[in-house]
């Protein structure tokens, strides 16, 4: 089975393939991100569905890369008969979904074979695939695909088999387009056509990246792997395209990121805003604003891309799980969870777009009036942590800081804004809040903040104390906090969320250091003005990408590879925050306060 790290991503801003390398889809969902899927090897075996196109012989390919500034993967072989490339991309949506391979010959003539399995309902159910003159027909239920080639196919073993040999200057294309099956048979599209098409959209998208300076190119592919991780209909940003990829090889913690997180709302603002990219920026507003429309003590940590709020978790027994990591499962158990800090990060979200969007608030504000008397009278209440722990509550300093910033951010509405609000009761709200977190959630024997109130454990999560303004970058608390992250969270310089085997999280097993933690990291250690190891620390963490620039949710120390759901939202948006960090530290240093470090 191909690791996490060998997967790169195409998609159309509805739904994303991942293509390993050796030339195969084994993961796909139809017609969007969370549908089922109909490529399922990533999670089982080739019989459980994918898409092969490679010499034949099989085997790893010699070399691929992203067309510059574009999400079109070009993957090279070069055989002992010649040389091959097949160009993989998706064209942005126009009504149906359609992946396209071109296979072209490079130099001399190359024998290729292509394997479809198509098996919907992940993995479940085997479609009735009728031949014709363009190619295949395959329906099962709802959903129906048309594969349209010149190449030959045969059927085999409930397989599409396509055997040809390709020359030095021929070009193959593949179109595989997913339908309703209650509609007729959608248009053919030109491949040469859209090819062009999809390099000239994703050009000019690039081109509105105000970035500059040494990480330029890093961001640049971040950005666009976020782009491709945006549902285009609502605005909505999956956390990955993936469900259950472990995050301990052959343990139980897999879950379902095909949603959207709250508590990415803020550093997602923060990249995109900062990048050059206000209408990104906007449309993920306006999917936050109508998400959390509503009751606000029903407020949720997380919400389908259309903003559905039911999102049952269920487990896949025919599934063996990536490398054997059951139980596969799909829907999130989380959503239904208490976590404070969510109110902080809807509240921080809609400040910053105050700030920098300088649009209307008039609608936004109602709703933060509401989510703010909601949580004046929840606040003090044990939840369940941004790290969505299943065992029981307990007072998290990251959630009360959490609720300190929504106060704050309210208070800044009224007092700069002019916005109508009792500024004075929240002021001292905040008071009491932050001296709360002063006194119960600091270890002043250890010096250091702690998870929660009145145990010992440390969190990732304290590092973003100075990040959100509770207290300045070079403070003593800080400074004390990020001695004892470093000294008991991390593993080979890079950190991890928390120790499982200390915490009392409600799982069994272990996890790799989370990549996002440690890119917090470098942003607290640019605080306390250790530009050395920040940079160090950032140079290291790039290293971590795979070939094409792609980030999963953790790395493992142990087997030098990555881990968890991919590509990772959180992980990339930290990227981008990272370097426009230090990217600032270059020009102003530390005697000039930075953007995004406190408010």
């Amino acid at each position: 089975m191909a690791r996490i790290e060998d997967y790169a991503l195409v998609g159309d801003l509805h739904t994303a393939a991942l293509i390993s390398t050796e030339g195969s889809i084994d993961w796909l969902c139809l017609p969007r991100f969370d549908s089922p899927a109909c490529f399922n090897a990533l999670l089982d075996t080739p019989s459980a569905g994918r898409w092969l196109l490679a010499p034949e012989g099989g085997g790893e390919c010699t070399g691929r890369h992203y067309r510059q500034e574009t999400l079109i993967l070009e993957t090279e072989w070069v055989t002992p008969t010649g040389a091959v490339k097949i160009i993989d991309f998706m064209p942005p949506r126009d009504g149906v979904a359609d992946i396209v391979r071109i296979v072209v010959g490079v130099r001399g003539a190359v024998r290729m074979r292509g394997e479809l399995v198509l098996r919907f309902d992940y993995g479940h159910i085997v479609p009735w695939v009728r031949h014709d003159e363009h190619g295949i027909h395959a329906v099962a239920g709802p959903d129906a695909a048309y594969l349209v080639t010149e190449a030959p196919l045969r059927g085999e073993r409930l397989r599409t088999i396509s055997d040809f040999t390709v020359s030095a200057g021929d070009r193959v294309p593949f179109v595989l387009t997913w339908t309703p099956s209650h509609l007729s048979r959608p248009r053919t599209v030109d491949p040469e056509r859209v090819l062009a098409s999809t390099e000239e959209f994703w050009r000019q998208w690039t081109a509105k990246c105000t970035v500059a300076g040494p990480h330029r190119a890093a961001v640049q592919r971040s950005l666009i792997t976020l782009k491709a991780l945006t549902f285009a209909p609502t605005g909505g940003i999956v956390a990955a395209v993936t469900t259950s990829l472990p995050e301990e090889l052959g343990g139980q913690r897999n879950w379902d990121y095909r949603f959207c997180w709250l508590r990415d709302a803020t550093l997602t603002l923060q990249a995109l805003l900062a990048a050059g990219y206000t209408e990104e920026a906007a449309s993920w507003r306006d999917w936050l604003l109508r998400a959390v429309a509503g009751d606000p003590k029903d407020l949720q940590i997380m919400y389908g891309i259309h903003g559905e709020r039911r999102l049952p978790e269920v487990e896949l027994p025919w599934l063996r799980g990536y490398e054997n990591s059951a139980p596969v499962r799909i829907g999130n158990g989380a959503a239904g969870q208490l976590q404070l800090d969510v109110w902080g990060e809807v509240l921080d979200c809609l400040s910053l777009t105050r700030n920098s969007l300088l649009t209307s608030t008039d609608e936004s504000w109602d709703v933060q009036l509401a989510l703010m008397e909601h949580l004046e009278s929840v606040w003090d209440r044990p939840d369940n942590g941004l790290w969505e722990m299943r065992g029981p509550r307990r007072h998290f300093t990251h959630s009360k800081v959490m609720a300190w910033v929504a106060a704050d951010r309210m208070v800044k509405g009224v007092r700069d804004f002019g916005l109508p609000g009792p500024a004075d009761r929240w002021e001292e709200l905040r008071d009491t809040i932050h001296a709360e977190v002063m006194s119960r959630g600091f270890d002043a024997e250890r010096n250091t903040f702690v998870q929660s109130y009145g145990r010992p454990e440390l969190d990732a999560s304290l590092l973003l104390i100075p990040r959100v303004g509770f207290l300045p970058p070079d403070h003593p608390h800080v400074i004390g906090t990020i001695d004892a992250v470093q000294r008991e969270l991390t593993r080979d310089g890079f950190l991890r969320r928390y120790n499982p085997a200390e915490c009392d999280d409600g799982l069994p097993g272990e996890e790799g250091v989370f990549l996002a933690c440690s890119f917090w990291l470098v942003e607290a250690l640019l605080g306390a003005g250790r530009h050395h190891e920040a940079h160090e620390l950032f140079e290291r963490l790039l290293a971590l990408r795979n070939d094409v620039g792609l980030m999963s949710e953790e790395w493992s120390i142990e087997d030098g590879r990555q881990l968890g759901n991919t590509p990772q939202a959180f992980s990339h948006f930290a990227l981008v925050k990272s370097a426009l960090e230090l990217q600032e530290d270059g020009v102003h240093r530390s005697d000039t306060p930075l953007p995004g470090r406190g408010r």
